[in-house]
């Protein structure tokens, strides 16, 4: 009985927004952009410099990487500590590989 109640609550909601949202869609004079009331000189959209983007993704990769070397300080005194330093150097390595790739095809550098 629950689940035909949600069942049917959420279908009438679907076709409530159904019935609202084409009355949006066919006022095309809503859906363009506004510019103080002149018509718009240049598409609304603005290519973004794809360098950027690649600076911004290297800052969430290495964000994150600083994340998962955290945890690591904190189990050092509970581990062996050769295991321990092989696990750090290896992901260290890792790292370290990542950076010079990225380096060596010319992803760091801003100005070309």
């Amino acid at each position: 009985m629950a689940a035909s109640m949600a069942l049917l609550i959420s279908a009438g909601l679907m076709m409530l927004c159904t019935v609202i949202s084409k009355k949006s869609i066919m006022d095309k004079e809503k859906m363009s952009p506004f510019e103080c009331g002149f018509d718009p000189n240049s598409s609304a959209r603005i290519p973004f410099s794809i360098q950027f983007f690649l600076i911004a993704v290297l800052f969430l990769i290495f964000d994150i990487e600083i994340v998962i070397i955290m945890p690591m300080i904190i189990t050092m005194k509970t581990s062996m500590m050769t295991q321990w330093f092989m696990t750090v150097t290896t992901f260290v390595m890792i790292i370290l590989a990542g950076l010079f790739h990225e380096w060596s095809n010319g992803v760091l550098e801003w100005a070309k």
